[in-house]
């Protein structure tokens, strides 16, 4: 990745295990010497450093040692945030769809919804937007043939077997099920965003 920068692969599987070691890595390699920002994605940790303070060869050095060492040694609280949710109607238009595409009912597609704490795998897409998972198969739903060109802030969407919400008014291809009221980005804050990735996401259900 250039002489600023190491990109280190753990695997290349959508998979809630790996990608928790993909944070636990970059809690650890945050506190390296010359270290200057740690980006989480799904199966990789890209790690940026300033070539004044370390050298490429000692960093991979430092990365490979810790990634040899315990993960028993990482002690850090994991955060559960509840978000909470409006399904179906004008809150989720394609909650119906997800039903009749997994031949259930739409109680049983909130219910498991509702059921499962996700993983925010990483943030991506726009400012703020979480990529949630893993989701239920018996809920999972293929996404849109022809995305929408407006989304509403706070939709709760289904692509496959990822879940996400969109921070702010977009464009997005996701199966609409929810919307929330929580405010994801804000960049008047610091940090700007609500959730980070290592977080866990549970869905709680609100009357309209």
């Amino acid at each position: 990745m250039g002489d600023a920068a190491v990109l280190v692969e753990l695997g290349n599987v959508l998979d809630a295990a790996l990608n928790a070691r993909v944070h636990a890595l970059a809690r650890r390699v945050e506190t390296l010497r010359g270290v200057t920002a740690v980006v989480p994605g799904y199966t990789t940790l890209l790690v940026e450093y300033d070539p004044a303070l370390c050298e490429n060869d000692a960093l991979r050095y430092e990365i490979e040692r810790v990634l040899s060492a315990d993960d028993a040694t990482v002690k850090k609280e994991t955060r559960v945030i509840e978000i909470p949710v409006r399904y179906g109607g004008k809150f989720g238009p394609d909650l119906e769809f997800v039903a009749r595409h997994n031949g259930i009912t739409t109680d049983e597609v909130i219910r498991i919804h509702t059921h499962e704490t996700y993983q925010v795998f990483m943030l991506g897409f726009a400012p703020g937007f979480p990529y949630l998972g893993v989701v239920d198969s018996r809920i999972a739903a293929p996404r849109l043939e022809t995305p929408r060109q407006r989304v509403p802030a706070g939709s709760v969407g289904i692509a496959g077997r990822q879940t996400g919400i969109y921070p702010r008014e977009s464009p997005g291809g996701w199966r609409l099920i929810a919307r929330t009221d929580v405010k994801l980005f804000d960049p008047t804050q610091e940090p700007p965003t609500l959730l980070r990735a290592g977080d866990r996401v549970r869905f709680v259900v609100v009357d309209s």
